[in-house]
């Protein structure tokens, strides 16, 4: 062999390796789409909310249910998802998770306000089940990077969230179809995140989500487990919080002399402060054994953001809006690794995501439609406000004994 054709020729170990780091790739780009699909459709609805009323006809509290649907079908579905990819493999799991959410988003483009909100409903089960899946998959395929995967797959959710309510309401009026078309857009992205899973399902289809191992013994009843608990009341608590805000903020700031277009904007700005922090965080939590430093000050950015807001001061919006953004991006961060760095293994961390998010979701529900409700019986935001900034005082309660350097079980 000519030392040309030696120095041109791979190795079987560099084609594995190739090959290997190939199917990664892919893989995390997969990872990035569909968590893209994960906030959008949801972040989409709060800046036209008036004008869903404004064309239907409904009211503040069933407006709020817009925003508990998909809450509420992440609370009922969470709990199934770990079965289903037992049953399946997570990979075909994710597919059909990310179909569903298609199927959802399709149906609020129709005419109807049955199927707004039946299609609400049904995009929310196929959220759940990625929002349960995605963490245990992390752990699974990059367990030397999961901080930096997931700081990437939390920036993906972000990002599209943000940029979905910064251009919701120009949508809205560029179109013939209205806030309809605000709503429908977002089918193009879960549809492009379709095709780029459809490889990753077909290879994955025998593969078992949990693989036994010497350090998975016997399982752990989650329910008995009071760590289990915290980070299940602090999943609730930071998931009320924010999509409480994402439903209310644009209506709260055009009370407040802001225009639709621009309360649209400050929603934006909530959530691109939050990227960089929803990057940082999970990695800076997966280099501590103990988080109570990071826990304190996101939730200390959370409570003096509302507390801004609160005052009225339209000069201090902004920074309260910064603020807040920071708080809820660092807690969702957080909240994802605790489901990783609590557990031992992808099998307990699926269980403990499915259980916080069950429970944690269905508290999370009651946000958007009390926050309605306190609207509608105080003719104002300020008794509203004043319940974010005591749920915030909350988080920071139960983040603290989730934060402590422990594992279940």
């Amino acid at each position: 062999m000519s030392a040309s054709t030696q120095q041109h020729s791979s190795t079987p170990d560099e084609t594995k390796h190739s090959t290997a780091s190939k199917r990664y790739g892919l893989l995390l780009v997969g990872i990035i789409v569909i968590a893209a699909t994960m906030r959008s459709p949801i972040t989409a609805t709060g800046p036209v909310v008036e004008m869903i009323r404004a064309d239907t006809g409904i009211g503040h509290t069933l407006a709020g249910l817009l925003t508990s649907l998909p809450l509420l079908a992440f609370a009922a579905v969470s709990p199934f998802a770990p079965r289903l990819a037992k049953r399946l493999g997570i990979e075909s799991a994710l597919l059909i998770a990310v179909l569903i959410v298609t199927m959802g988003v399709l149906l609020r483009l129709l005419p109807s306000v049955v199927s707004l909100y039946i299609g609400t409903g049904i995009l929310g089960c196929g959220i759940a089940l990625s929002n349960v899946l995605l963490p245990s998959l992390i752990k699974r395929d990059f367990p030397l990077r999961v901080g930096i995967v997931t700081g990437l797959y939390s920036v993906s959710m972000n990002i599209f969230g943000a940029i979905s309510s910064g251009i919701s309401v120009p949508i809205a009026g560029a179109t013939s179809m209205g806030w309809r078309a605000s709503l429908g857009i977002w089918a193009v992205l879960s549809l492009l995140a379709l095709l780029l899973w459809l490889p990753q399902a077909a290879a994955g289809r025998q593969r078992q989500l949990y693989v036994a191992s010497s350090s998975e013994g016997t399982p752990v009843r989650l329910r008995s487990s009071a760590l289990a608990w915290h980070i299940t009341l602090f999943m609730g608590l930071q998931s009320l919080i924010f999509y409480t805000t994402i439903t209310w903020l644009p209506e709260i700031l055009t009370e407040q002399g802001f225009s639709a277009t621009s309360a649209g904007w400050m929603l934006s700005l909530m959530q691109m402060v939050s990227v960089p922090v929803t990057f940082i965080v999970p990695i800076l939590a997966g280099r501590t054994q103990d988080q109570r430093i990071l826990t304190t000050v996101t939730c200390s950015s959370l409570i003096v953001g509302y507390a801004l807001l609160l005052s009225g001061v339209s000069s201090l919006v902004a920074i309260g809006v910064t603020l807040a953004g920071i708080g809820a991006g660092a807690s969702f961060g957080l909240v994802t690794m605790f489901f990783v760095l609590r557990t031992k293994d992808a099998r307990q961390a699926a269980n403990l995501s499915g259980m916080a998010q069950s429970f944690g979701y269905m508290l999370a529900a009651v946000g958007p439609l009390l926050l309605g409700m306190l609207h509608d019986w105080t003719k104002g935001w300020t008794f509203p406000l004043l319940v974010q900034v005591v749920l915030a005082v909350g988080l920071l309660i139960a983040g603290i004994q989730a934060s402590k350097n422990r594992m279940i079980g």
